[in-house]
């Protein structure tokens, strides 16, 4: 069994499906340890309660620099893969040594396309119409020390329509991140992803 954290700041959609997908069998060999979150009040804790999930809240105004730390000292040893879903603070280097290829992100754009500092939420989708792309989406990857800079484990794209406005391509990116989170757990569940450097390797069997 894949013990999982799932680190939140906000919603909880994410999550939401996560926990959906393990309650309908399709994340089988997944279990839900903890949910972490770094703001008080994040909906997602109450998504989580609801399900009767372990809810932790280390608030990053509280905890600052030490956010990293806290969250290693009550996870290690505890889950096998950390899960950002919607987490906004900044990991630091000691959670990811750790962790080394065992934390997953989304991102809602086909990196390296509008990613990196200060491209988060309704940005991205903001930043991707104001360039003109036709063709935006998300991205599920690995962890390390920059800003959305890991190796990939798999995207979904989407049409970009020329009347689009940021919240609805961020909707319809949302209805494909909700299916390539699950996805990517269910591959790493099932001992399929192997990591060489930059690249992830997805086995059939």
């Amino acid at each position: 069994m894949l013990k999982i954290a799932v680190l939140v700041s906000g919603g909880g959609s994410n999550l939401q499906t996560i926990i959906d997908r393990v309650s309908d069998g399709y994340l089988d060999k997944v279990s839900i340890e903890y949910v972490i979150s770094d703001t008080k009040g994040a909906y997602a804790l109450e998504r989580a309660k609801k399900a009767g999930i372990r809810t932790l809240t280390y608030d990053k105004k509280e905890y600052g620099d030490s956010l990293s730390g806290k969250i290693l000292e009550t996870l290690k040893g505890n889950v096998d893969v950390i899960v950002l879903a919607g987490f906004f603070s900044i990991i630091k280097k000691e959670l990811i040594d750790e962790f080394r290829n065992r934390i997953i992100n989304i991102h809602p754009s086909l990196i390296p396309s509008f990613c990196g500092k200060g491209a988060y939420g309704i940005h991205v989708h903001e930043k991707a119409i104001e360039y003109g792309v036709k063709i935006s989406g998300c991205t599920v990857h690995f962890v390390d020390e920059g800003t959305d800079t890991g190796a990939i484990i798999l995207q979904k794209s989407v049409p970009v329509y020329g009347e689009d406005t940021p919240k609805q391509l961020q909707e319809r990116i949302l209805v494909e991140e909700h299916k390539a989170l699950p996805e990517a757990l269910k591959l790493i569940s099932e001992g399929k992803v192997r990591v060489e450097g930059r690249k992830t390797y997805i086995s059939a069997q």
